[in-house]
């Protein structure tokens, strides 16, 4: 620290950002003061913001990684009212999917086994009666180490748990 540094008050040296008032050695009028402090604020912002970033990063999964996220597991997928659906990717390649918790049993089967397969990028599934039996595919973002986005060919997306 230089003698200036040690003469001027307030001296802060946050991650290397040095706020300091030159020449003086009383305190500072206070429109510096709110200058500095202004500075500090943005800095802090900042930081907080590029820190959120980086821990809110998605991480895309396609191929063999989206099939070891996938298989043998079972998936929920959240809800528009607070519940979760459950799908159960089998190593065998079947996916179970199972509703009748959830009240669905007059909307649709509320149980229907189908299958599932990668590809490429997309986790593609298709199912005897749901979706009209047509091929449904997901592309896959991890966004923690059991947590998942999923967007849908159709433009449906959502968010989901794996449980092994």
């Amino acid at each position: 620290m230089t003698d200036l540094a040690r003469n001027s008050l307030p001296y802060v040296e946050p991650f290397g950002m040095t706020l300091r008032f030159q020449n003086q050695t009383a305190l500072p009028d206070l429109e510096t003061m709110m200058n500095a402090l202004n500075k500090l604020v943005a800095f802090a912002t900042l930081s907080s913001a590029l820190l959120l970033s980086v821990a809110s990063a998605q991480e895309p999964v396609e191929g063999n990684g989206l099939e070891t996220l996938i298989s043998g597991k079972r998936v929920y997928l959240s809800t528009p009212y607070g519940g979760e659906f459950p799908l159960i990717y089998n190593v065998d390649g079947t996916v179970t999917g199972d509703g009748s918790e959830l009240g669905l049993a007059r909307f649709f089967a509320p149980r229907e086994t189908g299958k599932w397969w990668v590809e490429g990028a997309n986790l593609c599934q298709q199912f005897p009666t749901w979706y009209k039996g047509e091929v449904s595919c997901f592309t896959i973002e991890k966004t923690g180490d059991a947590t998942i986005t999923w967007v849908r060919d159709d433009g449906q997306s959502g968010s989901a748990r794996i449980e092994s």
